[in-house]
């Protein structure tokens, strides 16, 4: 149909030795054990045992896609201080993204957040349905729990970045570390409130991907969330001007500016920012991404 179905199927799994006309197994209608590579009747296997999941993969691909072609919003950004931003003028997303400046204990090329202005971001303005990818470092693993369920999160999977060189072939050793020197990094997962139109199972829970610039993630991690929430609204926090994408709103103190397209979240930032003169702003950068 349209839309792919969230019920179990089976599959006839079919090998070369099988012969259609003997019908069922009977020791599988019994629950009893079968030597399946051995046996000439037919077997049945759920999809979730990895049969023909890439039917489902492709699906979630196809609609992404098709979404993505059926007119996109550009890329939208607001340069802010994630601390005292008003996140409420920019109403509620399907997804969430964010890569903190945690305060690893280490000297770096950029200003950190203590653990407390962490929790203490307003986080839970932005969504009530959804889901939430949360980078966190080696150091604030278990801080980056506290702050999802500070924020109303349920953490329920955790993604791994494997470093590797511009070849892709050889796993690249890290800087940081207070014991090893550290060579992937991790991406807690939560949702909170409805899940349902949250696509299941489509990827994998590793991302292998070679290092760019500093605090830059790879772009796979953004085509898993396309794929599940595809045509949802998209926000990173934190971002920066390299991060700035297509269907994605852009928060951070590193971007250029403001650039706004959605009226609803337009008229709102007005309402709460009417000092700010943002038509003036926004033809500034207008042409930014296209220059």
């Amino acid at each position: 149909g349209k839309k792919y179905c969230n019920l179990k199927h089976y599959y006839k799994l079919m090998q070369p030795h099988t012969k259609e006309g003997l019908g069922l197994c009977n020791k599988e209608i019994f629950t009893e054990l079968c030597r399946i590579n051995k046996c000439q009747y037919i077997h049945y296997t759920l999809e979730d045992n990895n049969v023909i999941p890439l039917l489902k993969h492709v699906y979630v691909t196809l609609q992404a896609e098709k979404t993505f072609e059926d007119g996109p919003l550009p890329s939208q950004w607001i340069n802010c201080d994630l601390r005292h931003f008003d996140l409420s003028t920019l109403g509620k997303y399907d997804a969430i993204m964010l890569d903190p400046p945690w305060d690893i204990h280490m000297n770096l090329p950029y200003g950190t957040l203590k653990d407390k202005e962490m929790k203490a971001l307003k986080i839970r303005q932005l969504q009530d349905n959804g889901v939430c990818f949360l980078w966190v470092t080696g150091r604030a693993l278990e801080l980056g729990r506290e702050c999802l369920t500070e924020w109303g999160y349920k953490r329920v999977e955790e993604l791994v970045w494997i470093k590797t060189n511009q070849s892709g072939k050889i796993v690249r050793s890290g800087r940081t570390g207070h014991w090893l020197n550290h060579s992937k990094e991790h991406c807690l997962i939560g949702v909170k409130g409805d899940i349902s139109k949250i696509n299941r199972n489509i990827d994998c829970d590793v991302i292998v991907s070679e290092v760019r610039e500093t605090s830059r993630k790879p772009d796979e991690v953004y085509d898993v969330l396309e794929r599940m929430v595809p045509g949802g609204r998209k926000i990173e926090v934190f971002a920066r001007p390299h991060n700035r994408r297509k269907g994605w709103m852009s928060l951070g103190n590193q971007l250029p500016g403001i650039y706004i397209v959605e009226p609803d979240v337009i008229r709102s930032f007005k309402k709460s920012y009417p000092e700010v003169p943002l038509e003036e702003i926004m033809e500034k950068y207008r042409n930014l991404d296209t220059e």
